[in-house]
């Protein structure tokens, strides 16, 4: 029987807005997609360059490795600040990426500028540029997540993973940068050229955050200034639960990929090949995460996020194994840290996705920024400790190190899943 002509149009009528909203909503994630991917670069910008620096400066191991862990920690310093004061909830968060991309392009872009200005720049300032940085990228992350939450609901963990997948290709970006010859020259690219290159990525990035990006229908407005937010939101059982999933996501996670492309370039040394190929294999490893990330994101809202985070840990819980015993290989342990790369980042916007729907909605953008600072803080001590352990057993079981953290998050994510408070997940498949 045909529908009387007023029920068909009454039934329109309330589709279109739907459909209109889907497309405004997925528009709005690729645009923050891009401003993400343009932004991220800044991260690894320094550590790409590092052989550069080496040979220039003549910077030892623990400078290496603080050139990164300079950057993680100033994002926990940010974070910190930021979930103290609810930064993310109480002020515009499309305004707050762009300002916060912006001042970490100025940062970076101040290491290459001054050391050409003043001859070699002292490692403390590049150190404390470094830091600088990541304090202000502390602004752009969680904010993006929280702004993509205000769009999707019942497709949230893949906009998140779409998020943090263009996340996952900036962060790669400058090791592809690095990988190329200027015209008319040989060896590796100027650091400098790489740095500048990178802040003016992420100044693009400020100009789409903050002229084309905006908050969706589903933000529920300002929230008040409230100095115990942070703290009942570790006291949440569940919430605590999907946060100890993340840090055994995030032990391994930056580990890997900040150095994975320099055991990649030591394997290929070793057996005669081509540093730019490991230079392109360090850039593969990395950016092929953004693959699992969406992935895992379409898997997440259709099958459970408890159930896609364990079998990612379970994936690159593995790939710590087994990595090391390839490493005089170099075919298949590329091959192996390919499959790492997708694992190890796949789960990471399931954790962000899970804590969005367990908290109140007013405090997303606080929850998913105290997730993050607790996670880079953790980040801190498993990046020193492979150089550490490197030095001790060397590159075929250094990785072992980082196998307890997958394993620690997939009880974690076990444990949440048997938590009532797990069906506020992914509408109800946990």
């Amino acid at each position: 029987m045909r529908a009387p002509r007023g029920t068909a149009a009454a039934s329109a009528s309330r589709q279109l807005p739907e459909a209109v909203d889907r497309i405004a909503a997925w528009r709005q994630v690729a645009l923050l997609s891009l401003a993400e991917t343009l932004a991220m670069g800044l991260w690894f910008s320094a550590s790409a360059v590092a052989p550069q620096l080496v040979e220039e400066w003549g910077i030892n191991g623990a400078q290496q490795a603080w050139l990164i862990m300079a950057v993680q920690l100033g994002f926990v310093l940010g974070a910190l600040a930021s979930s103290l004061f609810s930064l993310a909830d109480r002020l515009p968060a499309a305004r707050l990426f762009a300002v916060s991309a912006l001042a970490a392009a100025v940062c970076n872009a101040a290491i290459p500028v001054l050391d050409s200005r003043l001859g070699t720049l002292p490692i403390a300032a590049v150190l404390l540029l470094r830091l600088l940085t990541g304090v202000f990228l502390a602004g752009v992350y969680p904010p993006g997540m929280k702004i993509v939450a205000t769009w999707l609901d019942r497709s949230r963990g893949l906009g998140i993973g779409v998020l943090v997948g263009a996340l996952t290709l900036g962060s790669a970006g400058p090791h592809l940068l690095s990988s190329f010859s200027l015209p008319g020259q040989t060896g590796l690219p100027p650091w400098p050229a790489v740095m500048l290159v990178a802040s003016a990525l992420a100044t693009a990035a400020a100009l789409v955050a903050g002229l084309l990006v905006h908050e969706g229908p589903l933000a529920v407005g300002r929230a008040p200034f409230d100095p115990q937010v942070a703290w009942r939101l570790l006291a949440d059982r569940p919430v605590r639960l999907a946060n100890f999933g993340y840090l055994g996501h995030m032990w391994e996670l930056y580990a890997v990929w900040a150095w994975m492309p320099a055991a990649l370039l030591v394997a290929y040394g070793r057996a005669g090949l081509s540093p730019v190929a490991a230079r392109l294999a360090g850039f593969a490893v990395i950016a092929v995460g953004a693959v699992g990330c969406v992935t895992a994101g379409a898997l997440a809202d259709r099958l459970g996020r408890s159930r896609i985070t364990i079998w990612s840990l379970a994936v690159s819980g593995t790939c710590c194994l087994f990595a090391g015993m390839l490493f005089d290989a170099p075919g298949p342990f590329t091959a192996l840290c390919i499959v790492w790369g997708v694992a190890v980042v796949a789960d990471s916007a399931q954790f962000s996705a899970a804590i969005s729907e367990l908290v109140d909605a007013r405090w997303v953008g606080t929850a998913l920024t105290l997730q993050t600072c607790l996670g880079f803080l953790l980040t801190l001590l498993s990046l020193r400790l492979i150089p550490v352990f490197l030095g001790l057993v060397g590159w075929r079981w250094v990785f072992l190190v980082l196998a307890p953290g997958p394993l620690a998050g997939i009880i974690a994510m076990i444990r949440l899943r048997r938590d009532p408070a797990s069906l506020k997940m992914a509408g109800g498949r946990r």
